[in-house]
């Protein structure tokens, strides 16, 4: 099974199109950051070109429309914000929008809202199925949340999930240029950089990988 992951494509989705066109995946996440700041219409648009590929599973990210959540309801892909989904024998559970920024943009939530609501599946997270938590902000203090300055902005209510529930991977973005990899306790955290540029993991998975809850996942750069 290929799944890929994509982030932040803030209304450029032309080079993961031209991807997917010379390479068949079979489902697709997208963590948050279709557009930059819409509009609706273009939002659903992009969504449902992405989901003539393959299966969508997708949330909202900060950048959003503030109404994101009802128009992922309205367009052709499975919405994971607040919700949970499976892919085969995987277990997802998806929470968009960031915790706060210095830019009040569309979609933000304090840590306490976000360890809250997550909180709620805390039984899916921590079970002993394969389980992907997909969030558009990156765990705090982590090689996803660095910014250029060398300053951690991630979630601590992400992070305090992560470290109580231990989920097999935290797929998440918002950080632009902290593209890369990490673990927190057995949790594999992968942000795999804005896809507006190009940027984009493949988690490829036979069914005993699931059964072994072994990660292996490819983070990538297309010209």
């Amino acid at each position: 099974m290929k799944i890929l992951i994509i982030t932040d494509i803030h209304s450029a989705p032309d080079k993961i199109f031209s991807y997917l066109d010379e390479n068949p995946v079979d489902q697709i996440i997208i963590t948050g950051d279709v557009t930059e700041f819409g509009p609706e219409d273009y939002f659903i648009e992009t969504l449902n070109k992405f989901s003539e590929y393959a299966q969508v599973h997708a949330l909202q990210g900060n950048c959003d429309p503030k109404n994101a959540n009802e128009l992922l309801d309205k367009s052709n892909i499975i919405n994971i914000h607040d919700n949970t989904s499976n892919i085969g024998d995987i277990q997802v559970v998806g929470f968009g929008g960031s915790n706060p920024t210095p830019f009040d943009t569309p979609n933000e939530f304090s840590d306490e809202i976000l360890y809250n609501e997550l909180s709620k599946y805390k039984d899916v997270l921590g079970s002993d199925s394969y389980t992907i938590l997909v969030t558009h902000a990156p765990p705090l203090n982590t090689n996803a949340d660095k910014i250029e300055s060398g300053a951690h902005v991630g979630s601590e209510g992400i992070r305090k999930i992560i470290e109580e529930t231990q989920p097999t991977l935290n797929v998440c973005g918002h950080v632009h240029e902290s593209i890369g990899q990490d673990k927190i306790g057995d949790t594999v955290v992968v942000n795999p950089g804005d896809a507006a540029n190009g940027h984009a993991c493949l988690l490829e998975l036979t069914d005993e990988d699931i059964k072994n809850k072994n990660v292996n996942i490819k983070i990538f750069t297309i010209q």
